[in-house]
């Protein structure tokens, strides 16, 4: 989703696409990996550590306004928000799963090992002093990632949307910082702090939030759940 007048084709939940993107901005180590289900078997066989974990889920009218009360409340409770957590806005159509990526690798790039003279480095250099608006702005006029983005978004097990599509499904991503858990997405007015986790648990309590999201529409089956490990993957 976005809400400027540029559009990118849209991005697949598709572990092995995901990858070869985030190789492609400068990833050295890291896979994505399909998380088939949330019970504790399911979440044990995913290779950890694992460093974020991305939902793709559909929106409606109802979750935007269950979004807009829970950050209407966050702002009159307060919640905490390090400084050097990269957040960024989304403007530009279709590119959640860019955005989302970016989160991810963004909060991560030593343990990923970023190299220094990659795409989302310098992308990174170039916004570290930015707000989340300003980032979003940004990765309009930043075409290095745009060029990656439309390679990337043409190689996925299904024929991709046009993008001119209105696409009804959505990217978020989870990432551990100073001893919690935020999801990050562009769409919203800041990150969201889902309380306390650790490295270590981070697939886990990621997992519970998108289970509470997966029950807000029993009826809905449109939800993917990929975790991105520096573990051995078989």
């Amino acid at each position: 989703m976005g809400s400027g007048e540029i559009r990118w084709v849209p991005l697949e939940s598709n572990p092995e696409v995901m990858t070869k993107y985030s190789r492609s901005l400068g990833a050295s180590v890291g896979q994505w990996v399909d998380v088939f289900a949330l019970d504790e078997d399911s979440l044990a066989a995913v290779p950890q550590p694992v460093k974020a974990v991305i939902l793709l889920f559909p929106i409606s009218e109802g979750y935007d306004q269950y979004c807009k009360e829970q950050d209407e409340a966050l702002k009159l409770k307060g919640q905490e928000v390090p400084q050097d957590l990269f957040y960024m806005k989304q403007f530009i159509h279709n590119a959640c799963g860019t955005v989302g990526m970016i989160h991810s690798l963004g909060n991560n790039f030593e343990d990923l090992k970023l190299d220094s003279e990659s795409i989302l480095k310098k992308f990174l250099e170039n916004t570290k002093d930015m707000d989340a608006h300003a980032r979003g702005l940004e990765l309009e006029k930043f075409n290095q990632i745009a060029t990656v983005h439309e390679e990337i978004a043409s190689e996925g097990q299904t024929a991709a949307p046009s993008r001119d599509d209105t696409l009804v499904t959505h990217f978020v991503a989870f990432v551990h910082k100073d001893g919690h858990l935020y999801e990050l997405d562009g769409r919203r007015e800041f990150p969201i702090n889902h309380g306390a986790t650790t490295a270590e648990d981070l697939l886990k309590d990621a997992a519970a939030v998108c289970k509470s999201r997966i029950e807000r529409d029993p009826t809905e089956y449109r939800f993917t759940i990929v975790a991105l490990t520096t573990g051995d993957v078989e």
